[in-house]
């Protein structure tokens, strides 16, 4: 389909270092507090040991919240509580940091990047460097056409992987991902079940905000149909996502896979990026390994992609949104987890 080929990705990524991780267990069980007394808080102090390759795990220094935005056809069906075309306001929103996702970034210390893939709108109404990375405006709808063609789709990839590698070479120790969407968890929806095999009732959610029943049904019809279409296109990745999943899931899943190339972890959010990363992992299969997932949604869809790539969330508050606060709100407790690691003097 393209010149890109992603079976080097399977190559090219390697696990976190497992030498380093029992090395980080051993220096846990030094510490003052018993083994087990953090719970999951050991669990992500020697995840992130592995990732960074070094004990005492580093505090982190330099988190950020990225969050990929677009527009998305299907939205016209009135499958989401948002206006089909929603994209700009929450994009908007997150850049004058009047969003829940700006204000909890700011909260935590971390920088808030937005990445403009396919809002539908003029790109002058946005900075340039939001925009500089923008395929198309808005993916096509997924239930009767193509979300992007095929050079649509390797560009949307290659530019998540073009700010993956951004991140990593500014010092980026710990990236937040999320998305700003409209239409995003129908697309998400129906990858995850494409790839799970699963009938379109299985994997329809209501929703960030949330849809009413009828608004339900059409988002069900809506998967259903585009299910159709993602069928014929799961031997090739980035046909599935050009066939379902729209520029700004395309470049997700390309910024995943970079970032496990360049080791960076990553903090899951909801449904988007777990279809996402449901993805990845069928392109490398060692790639999970670089991930936590922040928080549940209860979408059915969301679960259904995690327990297949093995994640379980850190949190489950209820909290339906997205936009990146699900993980967001997982970043002062990987944050806790790593100042703990790292700042417990040893007993003598």
């Amino acid at each position: 389909m393209s010149g890109l080929n992603l079976d080097d990705f399977a190559t090219l990524i390697e696990r976190p270092d497992a030498g380093v991780r029992r090395d980080a267990e051993e220096r846990r069980e030094r510490l003052g507090p018993r083994p087990g007394a953090f719970g999951r808080l050991d669990e992500i102090g020697e995840w992130l040991a592995a990732a960074q390759g070094g004990v005492p795990v580093k505090p982190i220094q330099r988190p950020r919240a990225i969050l990929f935005a677009g527009d998305h056809g299907v939205a016209s069906l009135g499958v989401s509580a948002g206006p089909a075309d929603g994209a700009y306001e929450l994009v908007r929103a997150a850049l004058e940091g009047e969003s829940p996702a700006a204000v909890l970034a700011r909260r935590a210390g971390a920088g808030l990047r937005v990445v403009d893939m396919a809002v539908d709108c003029d790109p002058e109404l946005l900075p340039e460097e939001v925009t500089r990375h923008r395929v198309r405006r808005g993916s096509g709808r997924i239930d009767v056409e193509d979300a992007l063609t095929a050079e649509e789709a390797e560009r949307a990839f290659r530019a998540g992987m073009a700010v993956a590698d951004e991140e990593a070479d500014s010092g980026t120790d710990l990236v937040v991902l999320g998305d700003l969407s409209v239409g995003g968890t129908t697309a998400a929806g129906t990858l995850i079940g494409a790839l799970c095999g699963t009938d379109a009732s299985v994997v329809t959610g209501r929703g960030g905000f949330g849809i009413d029943d009828l608004a339900w049904m059409r988002k069900c019809a809506a998967i259903r149909d585009a299910l159709r279409r993602a069928r014929p296109a799961l031997g090739d990745q980035l046909e599935l996502l050009a066939a379902s999943g729209g520029a700004d899931l395309t470049a997700i899943t390309g910024f995943l896979l970079q970032s496990a190339v360049r080791r960076t972890p990553v903090i899951l959010d909801g449904v988007v990026s777990a279809a996402c990363a449901l993805v990845a992992q069928r392109v490398a299969f060692r790639a999970p390994d670089w991930w936590l997932a922040g928080q549940s949604t209860g979408d059915p869809a969301q679960a259904k992609a995690l327990d297949r790539i093995a994640l379980n969330p850190l949190l489950d508050h209820g909290v339906t949104l997205g936009e990146g606060t699900g993980a967001l709100l997982a970043l002062p407790l990987v944050q806790a987890a790593a100042a703990l690691a790292a700042e417990l003097p040893e007993r003598p």
